[in-house]
């Protein structure tokens, strides 16, 4: 499922949950899944519930085989997969490592294979390296056309280098080859950033009739949630969590969903007790800078968590995992706007989308720089995107600019979108 906002899906940018399913649906899987598109049999690719199996029981399971068939190719893409979901699930991006090497060893067995040409395509983008992930979904498409999962890597790739048009495309096709919970989501994503959520939760609906596993129930409704949370209703978000979290207890989105819904609406102790279940768990940057913007809006040091942020950045460094965008925002709103405007510029020239654009404008804001700011500004809400921090965000700036007029312009854009925005806590509005 694609990253919303990356998930990712994420960093500060797609949710993690959506990214998730790249890499599940090329495990095998212990129940059959719900009757595909009409595909040439040969040629479809297998789509994986999310909760098929556990990653790491698939790590143990397909090692198992490769010792006993270490030239099955296909059994060291699935391993590379495996990694891959497994890292994401745990945050350990030590584990990219281990996928590299499994793909590498596929490729070395069959070069041009379709499935290890698209866990190379999931790798690349789990590392953020977008325009190599598409290139390899590219390939894995030329080589096998009815590969749904390529086309859902494809899709996320190009929404986070703001091909927006081909990423809607890609997911378009996704649906024809395999409609389900991946191809639905993905969809509704690209609905969203166009500014369309009454189509975005329709696509969700579909995604949740889809659903069987519980992961995937629990997806779908926490993506239902964040789409209320993001236009201010944050008790429909908050029983979306919970429905989630009835659905899969261990599904860490929708904990970090309801620890959202609680900040905003002004249960802090509830929202920490939730961000401390939810780091030790899972220290992603993205939940570490949101549970301490929590404790700094309870009065409480928010130090120690940007410690552990700065103990995860030289992790994903030490992987070759590149996030200048978690690293900008942070740093704009809690830090250094010179360090926050590098690195801004540097995810910008990258991945070209509009929370890089964002990103760059508010940093030069923070610098002082609003005159350079307004076009990134501007770009950032050119697809109609109903995001309340990017629109108060170009609020700013024009406010500075001494356009008062845009600026109230932009305002009002903002408080239509989401009423209960709260200023103090930017980074729960960042994780779409």
């Amino acid at each position: 499922m694609p990253s919303r906002r990356g998930v990712v899906l994420a960093a500060g940018g797609l949710v993690l949950a959506v990214a998730l399913t790249t890499a599940a649906t090329l495990l095998p899987s212990p129940v059959p899944p719900p009757a595909p598109a009409p595909v040439p049999a040969a040629a479809a690719q297998a789509d994986t519930a999310l909760s098929a199996t556990s990653a790491r029981a698939a790590v143990d399971a397909l090692n198992a085989r490769l010792r006993r068939l270490p030239l099955d190719h296909h059994a060291w893409a699935r391993l590379g997969a495996a990694y891959v979901q497994e890292a994401r699930i745990t945050s350990d991006p030590t584990l990219y490592a281990r996928a590299q090497q499994a793909l590498d060893r596929a490729a070395a067995l069959a070069p041009g294979d379709p499935a290890t040409l698209t866990g190379g395509a999931a790798l690349a983008a789990a590392r953020h390296d977008f325009a190599g992930a598409v290139r390899l979904a590219d390939r894995a498409i030329a080589a096998n056309p009815y590969g749904a999962t390529a086309y859902g890597v494809l899709a996320d790739a190009a929404t986070q280098l703001g091909r927006y048009d081909a990423a809607a495309k890609a997911a378009d096709r996704m649906i024809a080859l395999r409609p389900g919970v991946s191809a639905y989501t993905r969809a509704a994503y690209a609905a969203e950033l166009r500014g369309d959520p009454a189509q975005a939760r329709r696509l969700l609906n579909y995604a949740l009739l889809d659903a069987y596993a519980p992961e995937d129930v629990a997806y779908c409704r926490y993506s239902l949630g964040e789409l209320s949370l993001h236009a201010g209703d944050v008790a429909a978000a908050a029983e979306q969590y919970q429905l989630a979290l009835d659905a899969a207890p261990a599904f860490a989105p929708a904990l970090a969903g309801r620890a959202r819904a609680a900040a905003l609406s002004g249960q802090l102790p509830r929202a920490l007790d939730d961000y401390a279940t939810l780091v030790a768990r899972l220290p992603m940057p993205q939940y570490i800078i949101e549970y301490g913007e929590t404790l700094a809006a309870a009065g409480r040091d928010p130090a120690p968590q940007w410690r552990l942020l700065a103990a995860q950045r030289t992790l994903m460094d030490a992987a070759a995992v590149k996030d200048d965008l978690t690293w900008a925002e942070f740093e704009a709103d809690h830090g250094s706007p010179a360090k926050a405007v590098a690195y801004a510029r540097a995810e910008y020239a990258r991945h070209p989308n509009l929370s890089a654009a964002d990103a760059l404008a508010w940093a030069l804001h923070r610098a002082g720089r609003d005159r350079e700011a307004l076009p990134y500004a501007v770009a950032a809400t050119s697809t109609g995107w109903r995001n309340a921090l990017v629109l108060r965000h170009r609020a700013a700036i024009e406010r500075a600019l001494g356009d008062t007029a845009a600026a109230a312009r932009s305002t009002a854009r903002a408080e239509a979108a989401n009423p209960r925005f709260v200023a103090e806590l930017p980074a729960l509005a960042r994780f779409s």
